[in-house]
This record gives C-alpha cells, structure tokens and sequence, in this order.
C-alpha cells in the first residue's frame, strides 16, 4: 500500500476527482468533510454546507475509500466568522477563504492528519508544489484561470511538503470530463461560488444578523463636503459604486473609509488610482526575491509590475503603473513570473498625489 493521503472533500467535482486521482495512483486515500454547521438550501451549490457531507460521503463510496466527518463549526466561528466581522467593522474587506486555508485545512486539519498517521493532506485546489533544488515552490497550475494561488499564499512554508494538489496539471474542463467518465455522483454538481458561510442574500445580511448598534454616519466628497449619509461602514468596500444613495452629476465611488471618524469618502473614479500599498501580517514563502516583482492586489485581477521593501514586518509596494481599487484587508499576493514569492493583508493605500 503507498504512503497515506487524508483528502479535504467539500462534497465538490474538484475535490471528487483528486480523490479519485491519487486512489489511481497507489495511494491509501481516506476521505474528510470538514464539518461547519452551516444549514443551505437543497441542491446548494455551496461548498460548505450541511448536503456537502452526503455528496463526499456518495463519492467516497463510489471509489471505495473511507470517509469521515470532522467538526470545525466553532472553529470557524472563531477564527473566520470572527476575523470576517472585526475586518468590516475597522472598514476593511476582508478574505475569509484566504483565513480558512491557513487557520482550517491547512492549520489544523493537516496537524490532525499528521498526527493520525497520514503522510500528506490534500485537496481539489487550482495550484503546484513543485520541488526543486532548493527545497519547495508553490507555482500557479496548468488552467490559469483556474488558478488559486492568491488563496494559498498564507501557507506555511513548512508545510508545502506534506501538502498534495492532484490537479495542477488539469484544466476544469479535463477535471469535469474525468468526474463524467467515472460516473462520479457530483459530475453535474455547479461551482460554489460566494462564501461558504453566508447563506443570505448577501455579506450585509449576515452582517446585520450578528452587529447590534451598527452607527451611520457621513458620506463625504474628496474635500469633506458633506454628500450624505451611509448605513454603517461595515456596508461598504473600496471601489464600490452603487448603493450610496447619492444623486451626483458624475458617478461616485467609495474611495476610502475612516473608521475613527465613522465616514465614507466619495469620489470619481480617477480618485481610486493608487501608487502602492503596504502591507502587514506577511508570509514569505521565497527568501530571496528578484528587484522587480508581480503583485495581484484580488484574485481576479491581473498581476502588475512592482517594487518592493521590507521594513519591521511590513512590505511597501511602488507600482509600475497606477492601480485602481486597492483595498485595505484584502490579499496582496506577489509572484516572480509563476511561482508564489509570498504575500501579506493591505493595511494602507498610497494614493496618486499624496506623500505618504
């Protein structure tokens, strides 16, 4: 029997067919559904709900492997639900996928599989572990729009050699093919798209569910002129446009928010243009880094050019070229050509015109 791999299964294709793969492949594969507690619709495409375990447990079944349930509903409660609230009280977005791959799968349940005697824990993500020379790289997959790197980059280096991606050289098309031939019982399952844990019709809803005393406050243009009022900063996020219940002869946007004043500043879109960020709470995965890198500031946005230095714990990032919409509490993610340098959470804008 080959070496022991414990798979995250969300009861998703991706997940499905890694199982599957590495099965084919010789491994001693058992089968986990992290547990959170979250109650969604029939036939939800959500990747964390409660139908979740029936579908891993259908297809664990179906390729034989053990399948076992592991209660993590306090766990996320405390580290991402939590996270996730303080960020938009402080008028930050945060990233709670980013949170829940390294506290959740990548924290506790791989010291779990470790500890029950796995040799390696994997999952369905979009991504490569590559080895090298010079130890282990995390590299972007085959199916570049697939790709989930951003999400991962918070990973511990340590921990790259115990970790298995099955489909970094699959694209999602070849992964829903694979499930279809295999008759596997989620091959027509949809993509989970919004987060796992809000199962309202949007953040704000869950928000509202959970915040008592949620104060308004003033909308203001780039001067301080006061334009309107907002319902509570933790509604909003920079760069949004609709929602701020502001009739204005040009289109305004949320450009920033100050928490300690409890405002929102609005502006025209020439106002979201950013020179760089800083960033804070960072994880390097590459020692060594090339003088100009790539950074993504969100995942679907396209890598640009930077400079970078490091100074008492945080990276300060000079952009080759303006950015629009940078966003404090959302993942900066820097990579030299495919592989992942590390990244770190945008703590600060440096806006176009300012010394800062």
């Amino acid at each position: 029997m080959g070496k022991k791999v414990l798979v995250a299964m969300s009861g998703g294709i991706d997940s499905s067919v890694a199982a599957m793969l590495l099965k084919n492949e010789g491994y001693d594969v058992s089968g986990v559904t992290m547990c959170f507690g979250i109650a969604t619709e029939a036939d939800s495409a959500k990747c964390c709900g409660a139908d979740a375990i029936d579908d891993a447990k259908r297809v664990c079944d179906r390729i034989k492997i053990p399948h076992y349930v592991f209660d993590y509903a306090s766990q996320l409660e405390d580290k991402v639900i939590a996270n996730f609230i303080s960020e938009y009280k402080k008028g930050r977005t945060p990233n709670p996928c980013v949170v829940c791959n390294c506290d959740l799968k990548f924290g506790n349940l791989l010291e779990k599989a470790l500890m029950l005697g796995f040799d390696f824990l994997a999952t369905g993500h979009y991504a490569v572990i590559e080895k090298n020379e010079k130890g282990y790289c995390l590299k972007k997959p085959k199916d570049k729009k697939k790709d989930q790197t951003y999400f991962l980059y918070s990973t511990p280096y340590e921990k790259l050699k115990n970790i298995l991606f099955p489909l970094a050289g699959l694209t999602k098309d070849e992964v829903r093919e694979i499930a279809k031939k295999a008759s596997l019982p989620v091959a027509e399952k949809p993509e989970s798209q919004d987060i796992c844990f809000v199962t309202q019709k949007n953040y704000q809803e869950f928000i509202s569910g959970r915040v008592q005393n949620i104060k308004p406050g003033p909308i203001v243009d780039m001067r301080g002129k006061v334009l309107g009022k907002h319902r509570g900063i933790m509604f909003y996020t920079i760069g949004q446009r609709g929602g701020l219940g502001i009739s204005h002869p040009t289109p305004l946007y949320v450009v920033s928010i100050d928490p300690d004043k409890n405002s929102i500043v609005a502006g025209e879109k020439k106002d979201l243009r950013a020179k760089g960020l800083v960033a804070g709470n960072l994880n390097l995965l590459v020692p060594s880094w090339p003088d100009q890198v790539y950074a993504k500031i969100r995942y679907r946005k396209k890598e640009a050019a930077c400079e970078v230095e490091f100074d008492q714990g945080q990276i300060r990032v000079l952009f080759a070229e303006e950015q629009e919409a940078v966003t404090p509490g959302q993942s900066v993610v820097f990579y030299d050509h495919d592989c992942v340098l590390g990244g770190g959470i945008i703590d600060k804008i440096l806006h176009v015109g300012k010394t800062e």
